[in-house]
């Protein structure tokens, strides 16, 4: 697979380097490194080593946009770091193919200061079979959590973090015997899509009304749990900034291919 990168930089020289990469997370032992486990984040970095990209992650202030739940898969969550190696080597990275279930294809040089998870914006997607539910009433319900919400009895909120959030559209698609549910915001909290989910299918399951929901909205001191969604058929589908990323050629059909297997999984 070719590249289309123009930059004219090729030679060595430290800097740092932000790079997009998908990964099937059904396969992995969760997204951090973990001992004796065989984790995302292992084997991005094992990828990176063997090509001398990145030789220590601390030193080189190795970061990720976004630590994903186990059983979570992404088409764009980014890391950043920063390596001696020239663009050369890294866009030869990025062209190898690399593994099966972690593609790298996105590279910017970024400033130093660079920190990934300092995003525009977050973009996941969940599959959500369709089982006789009532898309109207998931769709209506899904209307409800549009906007700046409180979302403490939807989300594990850990202990000082800000249950406040605001979660800029839901979008709804039926798909081939699934809803395909989009889910825009900046940032998101632990299990918040997970959570938000759940709700909608007990909604289009008629087992939650539609004033209930309002109600854990309205009044997050009281503690409800409407339970959480399983992991394996949530996405993290992109990670925004204000700059754009050069990308491999046909990164396009191998996401799309990367996706397909992932949706294939879940039948």
């Amino acid at each position: 697979m070719g590249t289309v990168f123009m930059d004219e930089r090729l030679s060595g020289g430290s800097m740092r380097v932000a790079v997009k990469f998908a990964y099937d997370g059904s396969h992995f032992s969760g997204y951090a490194r973990q001992p004796g486990q065989q984790t995302v984040e292992q084997t991005l970095l094992e990828i990176l080593a063997e090509s001398n990209v990145v030789r220590d992650p601390r030193s080189s202030r190795f970061r990720t946009a976004s630590r994903t739940d186990r059983g979570v898969s992404a088409l764009g969550n980014v890391c950043a770091f920063d390596t001696d190696a020239s663009q050369q080597n890294i866009f030869k990275v990025l062209a190898s193919g690399q593994s099966p279930d972690v593609v790298l294809y996105g590279f910017k040089e970024v400033e130093p200061e660079f920190y990934p998870r300092h995003a525009n914006g977050r973009e996941y997607r969940y599959y959500l079979k369709n089982e006789d539910l009532d898309v109207d009433k998931v769709l209506s319900a899904a209307a409800l959590f549009a906007g700046e919400h409180n979302f403490q009895n939807f989300a594990r909120v850990e202990p000082l973090k800000n249950p406040v959030r605001t979660l800029d559209n839901i979008i709804v698609v039926e798909q081939q015997g699934f809803l395909v549910l989009d889910f825009y915001a900046q940032t998101f909290l632990w299990n918040q899509i997970r959570r938000i989910v759940s709700a909608l299918k007990k909604a289009g399951e008629e087992t939650l009304t539609h004033q209930a929901i309002k109600q854990a909205l309205l009044h997050p001191e009281k503690r409800v749990d409407f339970q959480l969604a399983p992991s394996d058929p949530l996405i993290l589908k992109d990670v925004v900034y204000d700059f754009s990323f050069e990308y491999t050629k046909g990164y396009k059909t191998t996401l799309r291919v990367f996706e397909e297997k992932i949706v294939a999984s879940l039948s």
